[in-house]
C-alpha cells in the first residue's frame, strides 16, 4: 500500500511504509537482488580501506569518501529534478541516522583494529544481525522476530567464522576493551537499521545524500586540524579508492540500504551482512592476492543457509512443511 505525500525535498512522491514492504506477500526477486547488490556494494569496502589507508589517514579518509559520495548524489538529484530537505526535522534525522549507523561505529572500529586482528574484528562485526534480532524482539516488536530469523543469524555469524578460520577465536580475550567497543559499534549498527525506518517518507537517495552529506562535513574540521591534508601525498592506488568507495559503496550502498529497509525490513536487510563476508574474501584474493581461506566452501554453505533463513517468508516454508507431510 502506499503512502502519498512523501517528503523529497520539495517534490512530493510515494513512499513505501514499512508494514506494508515488510509482508511476505510483497516481496519478489527484485527485492532480494537489491540486497544482493547491497552486499556487493559493502563488501567492496574491506579491500578498498585497506589500499586507502596506506596513504590517508583515518579520519580524513572517512570524510573525503563521504564528501565525495555526498557531491555525486546531489549531482544525480539535480539531473532527478529532486531537491534536499531544507527543514531542521529532516536533517536530524539525517544527522542522528548518519552518527549511529556511521561517524561513531566506524571510528570505533577504526580504533579497535589498532589491538584487535583484522580476523577478529570480522567475526565482531558480523554479530549485527543478532542483536537487530534481539532487539526487535525484546523491545521494538516493529516485525515478526521468528526462532527460524534468529537460527539464520546464528548460522550466519558460523559460516563467517568458519571462513575467517577458527583460530582466530583463539585470539578472543586479549584485548577485551577494544573487543567490547567493536560489539557496541555493531549494536549501533542494528540500532541504525530499525530506526532507518522512520526514514522512509524520503526518497532513499534523498536519506543517503543528507547523511553522507552530515557526515562528511562533521568530521571535516577534525581531519583539517589532526592530519593536515594539504601535507599527504596519497598514492594515485588510494585516491581512486577513495573515489570508488565514495561513489561505489557509500552512494549507491546507502542508496541501496534505505530500498531494502522499506522493501524487506530490518531483520532481512541485515542478512547482508554475512553475504558480504564471501564476496569480501573473493574481492581480497582478486584485488590484493591475498590467499583462499581453507574453509571457505563450509563457510559459504552456513553463511548461504543463514541468508536463506533470514530472508525467506514464514508462510513459504509453512506451505513447504506442509507439502512434505501431505
Amino acid at each position: 500500500m502506499l503512502k502519498q505525500g512523501a517528503k523529497t525535498g520539495g517534490v512530493t512522491a510515494p513512499a513505501i511504509t514499512p508494514t506494508s514492504t515488510t509482508a511476505p506477500g510483497a516481496r519478489g526477486w527484485r527485492d532480494y537482488a537489491l540486497l544482493l547488490a547491497l552486499a556487493c556494494c559493502w563488501s567492496s569496502t574491506y579491500p578498498l580501506t585497506k589500499i586507502g589507508l596506506g596513504s590517508i589517514p583515518p579520519v580524513t579518509f572517512i570524510s573525503a569518501r563521504s564528501l565525495v559520495a555526498a557531491a555525486f548524489l546531489l549531482v544525480v538529484l539535480r539531473i532527478r529534478g529532486i531537491r534536499i530537505p531544507t527543514d531542521i526535522k529532516a536533517w536530524k534525522l539525517f544527522a542522528f541516522q548518519q552518527t549511529i549507523n556511521s561517524t561513531i561505529p566506524f571510528l570505533v572500529i577504526t580504533w579497535a583494529q589498532l589491538y584487535v586482528p583484522a580476523s577478529n574484528t570480522v567475526v565482531l562485526a558480523s554479530t549485527t544481525p543478532i542483536f537487530a534480532f534481539l532487539i526487535t524482539w525484546a523491545i521494538t516488536r516493529h516485525e515478526p522476530a521468528s526462532p527460524l530469523k534468529f537460527v539464520g543469524a546464528i548460522l550466519g555469524l558460523a559460516g563467517t567464522v568458519a571462513i575467517i578460520g577458527l583460530d582466530a577465536l583463539s585470539g578472543f580475550g586479549k584485548e577485551i576493551v577494544a573487543e567490547i567497543a567493536i560489539l557496541l559499534a555493531t549494536v549501533s549498527f542494528a540500532c541504525a537499521t530499525i530506526f532507518g525506518l522512520r526514514l522512509s517518507d524520503y526518497d532513499p537517495m534523498v536519506v543517503a545524500t543528507g547523511s553522507l552529506l552530515f557526515g562528511g562535513t562533521v568530521l571535516l574540521p577534525a581531519a583539517l586540524i589532526v592530519d593536515h591534508p594539504w601535507t599527504l601525498h596519497p598514492t594515485p592506488q588510494a585516491l581512486v579508492a577513495t573515489v570508488v568507495m565514495g561513489i561505489f559503496s557509500s552512494a549507491f550502498g546507502l542508496m541501496l540500504f534505505y530500498m531494502c529497509l522499506t522493501r524487506l525490513g530490518t531483520l532481512t536487510t541485515n542478512a547482508q551482512g554475512y553475504l558480504r563476508i564471501p564476496i569480501g574474501v573473493a574481492l581480497s584474493v582478486i584485488l590484493l592476492g591475498e590467499s583462499v581461506p581453507s574453509n571457505l566452501a563450509l563457510g559459504l554453505l552456513l553463511v548461504m543457509a543463514g541468508v536463506a533463513a533470514m530472508t525467506i517468508p514464514g508462510e513459504a516454508v509453512k506451505r513447504w512443511l506442509g507439502r512434505l507431510r501431505g
